[in-house]
C-alpha cells in the first residue's frame, strides 16, 4: 500500500483505519518537514539568544517557575520522560498504541511544536517497523493531555521502557536494535512536545467510532428484522412522518428500516389487522436510532478537528512582527518566531464527546434489550413460541439470553455516568480544572462491546423468531441479514451453550456483515 504522507492538516478516520489496521505506512510530508524545520529554529535561537520559556528551560506544572541552566536542558528531556512514566493497569491493545503513534506524530507535523524533523521520523519509523510501546491504560487525568501515556510511549523513543515484541513485554533498546531504529538524544522541548497531547484518548475515541458508526447501521438491520418477526408495521417510518421532524439521523434510520422491510411476505400477511401501533422500542426506531448518529456525527466532527490539531504546550508560531523576536534563516527564507504558552493539551472537548458516545451506545443497546424482551416474552410476543424455545418447558430458549442482554445494558448505564463532569486538582494546584477525558475513554470501550454483544443476542433472537414464521418469509434483505447470522450460528431446536454463538455473531457484527444487507 502506497504510504501515507502526513502533514497535521488532513488526516482522516480512513487513514486511520488504514494504518492501523492495514499496516498502510507513514511518511513526513516535504512541505511538512520544512515547516517543521522552521518551528526548530525559532526554539534553537531562543536558547541561544539565553530566552526563557515554558519547558524548554523550565520545570513544568508547579515548578514552572523554575529556570534550567543550559548544560542541563537535556537531562531535563530524560527527567521529563522518566518522570511522567507512571502508567499502571492493563496495557492498551496494539490498535490503539499504533494510532497513538500516528495522531502524535500527525500533531507534530504540524510544525507548531519545536521538534526536528528527526523525532518525527522516529515516531514513522515505530510505527512502520511495527515497534509497539507497552502503554498502561490508567493514569492520565486528561490535562495537561495524557502525561503518562504518552510518556510511556515517549520513553521508547530514548531506548527505555518496554515494547511488545512476539505476544510478550521485551525491552525496547532490544527491539529498536532489531528494527535498525536508533535511539532518540532528545534535545530542548522535545521531551514536553512528546508527551503533552490528547492522543491517547483520541486514540480510543476514533477506533470506537469506528465501531460505533457499524454498531449504527447494524442496530437498524437487527430492529428491521425484530419488528418483522413481531408483525409490526412499517407505517410509523413514512417518509412524511419524518420530514415533519427532520433531524438527519431519524430520516436516516427511517429510510433503511424501509428498505429492509420492503418486500416482506410477513408484512403482507398482517396489513388489514386491528393493531393501531407498535410499541415504543419498535416504533420510535428512527427517533431513538437518529439520535444516536446525530450524537455520533457530532463526536466524529470533534474527533476530526482535534486529530489535525497542535495539542502539545508552548507552541511555536513563525511570522510574528514583534521586536526581538528571533530569525533564522531555514530554506532560504528568514524566520521570526515566537514561543506562547496556553492550554490546548486540554482534553474538554474529547472528554465531552467521549461521554457523550457512551450516552449514545448505552440508549443503541437499551432499545435493542427492549426489542428482544418483546420477542421472548409470550405475553408480547405476537403468537411466538414462549422464549423463541421448541418445546418451551422442556426448553428453555432465550429466556436466559434476555438476562444476560439486561445485565449488560444495566452495566452500561454505569460506565455511562459522565467522567467529564469531574474534576480533581494536581500539580501543587497549578493544574486545578482537569478533564477526566481518559476516564471517558477507557469506559467508552466497555460501553462498544456491550453494546455489540446486546445486539448480537437480539440478533439471535430475531433470526430464531423469523424461523417461527416459516413459510412465511422476510424482506430479501432481511433474508441475507438472516443468512449472515445463521452462518455462525444454526437455528436453536433444543437448548444449548450459546455463549459462543454470541461471540461469533458479535465478531461478524464487528466485520460489518450484518450492516451491509443496507447496501
Amino acid at each position: 500500500m502506497q504510504a501515507l504522507h502526513i502533514s497535521g492538516n488532513d488526516l482522516t478516520l480512513e487513514d486511520v483505519r488504514q494504518v492501523v489496521y492495514e499496516r498502510r505506512p507513514i511518511l513526513l510530508q516535504p512541505q511538512a518537514r520544512l515547516a517543521v524545520e522552521r518551528s526548530r529554529a525559532v526554539v534553537d535561537d531562543l536558547l541561544a539568544n539565553e530566552g526563557v520559556a515554558y519547558a524548554v528551560n523550565t520545570g513544568v506544572g508547579h515548578l514552572a517557575d523554575l529556570r534550567i541552566s543550559q548544560q542541563d536542558v537535556l537531562k531535563l528531556q530524560v527527567n521529563l520522560l522518566r518522570s511522567h512514566a507512571v502508567g499502571i493497569g492493563d496495557p492498551l491493545a496494539e490498535d490503539i498504541v499504533r494510532a497513538m503513534i500516528l495522531l502524535r506524530a500527525n500533531s507534530l507535523a504540524k510544525g507548531f511544536s519545536g521538534v526536528r524533523p528527526l523525532v518525527i521520523d522516529t515516531l514513522c519509523e515505530m510505527l512502520n517497523r511495527g515497534v509497539h510501546p507497552v502503554i498502561p491504560s490508567q493514569g492520565s487525568v486528561g490535562a495537561s493531555g495524557d502525561l503518562a501515556p504518552l510518556a510511556h510511549l515517549a520513553l521508547v523513543m530514548i531506548g527505555e521502557g518496554k515494547v511488545m515484541s512476539e505476544g510478550k513485554s521485551a525491552s525496547a533498546a532490544e527491539v529498536l536494535k532489531r528494527a535498525d531504529i536508533k535511539p532518540l538524544v532528545l534535545e530542548a522541548k522535545e521531551a514536553i512536545s512528546l508527551i503533552n497531547g490528547t492522543q491517547a484518548m483520541l486514540a480510543i475515541g476514533l477506533l470506537a467510532m469506528l465501531q460505533a458508526e457499524i454498531l449504527a447501521d447494524t442496530a437498524d438491520v437487527i430492529g428491521s428484522l425484530t419488528l418483522d418477526a413481531l408483525k409490526g408495521t412499517d407505517v410509523a417510518f413514512d417518509e412524511r412522518i419524518q420530514k415533519a421532524r427532520p433531524h438527519s439521523g431519524q430520516l436516516q434510520v427511517a429510510q433503511n428500516l424501509r428498505r429492509m422491510l420492503e418486500g416482506s411476505l410477513i408484512r403482507e400477511s398482517h396489513l388489514h389487522c386491528q393493531k393501531v401501533q407498535d410499541a415504543y422500542s419498535l416504533r420510535c426506531m428512527p427517533q431513538v436510532h437518529g439520535a444516536v448518529r446525530d450524537t455520533l456525527a457530532h463526536c466524529r466532527q470533534v474527533f476530526e478537528v482535534e486529530m489535525n490539531s497542535a495539542v502539545d504546550n508552548p507552541l511555536v508560531f513563525l511570522e510574528e512582527k514583534k521586536v526581538g523576536a528571533p530569525k533564522r534563516t531555514i530554506g532560504g527564507a528568514t524566520v521570526p518566531g515566537v514561543v506562547l504558552s496556553g492550554g490546548n493539551f486540554h482534553g474538554e472537548p474529547l472528554a465531552f464527546a467521549l461521554d457523550f458516545m457512551a450516552i449514545a451506545l448505552s440508549a443503541l443497546a437499551g432499545i435493542s434489550e427492549r426489542r428482544l424482551e418483546r420477542l421472548v416474552n409470550p405475553a408480547l410476543n405476537e403468537g411466538l413460541p414462549a422464549f423463541l424455545a421448541p418445546g418451551a418447558g422442556l426448553n428453555s430458549g432465550f429466556m436466559m439470553p434476555q438476562v444476560t442482554a439486561a445485565a449488560l445494558v444495566s452495566e452500561n448505564k454505569v460506565f455511562s455516568h459522565p467522567a467529564s463532569v469531574d474534576s480533581i486538582t494536581t500539580s501543587g494546584n497549578k493544574e486545578d480544572f482537569v478533564s477526566m477525558g481518559m476516564t471517558s475513554a477507557n469506559k467508552l470501550l466497555r460501553v462498544v462491546t456491550n453494546t455489540r454483544n446486546v445486539l448480537a443476542i437480539e440478533a439471535l433472537a430475531a433470526a430464531q423468531a423469523l424461523n417461527f414464521r416459516a413459510p412465511l418469509e422476510t424482506s430479501k434483505r432481511a433474508q441475507a441479514a438472516q443468512a449472515a447470522i445463521r452462518s455462525v450460528s444454526p437455528p436453536i431446536t433444543e437448548d444449548r451453550v450459546l455463549t459462543g454463538d454470541f461471540a461469533k455473531v458479535a465478531a461478524i457484527i464487528a466485520k460489518g456483515e450484518l450492516a451491509a444487507a443496507l447496501r
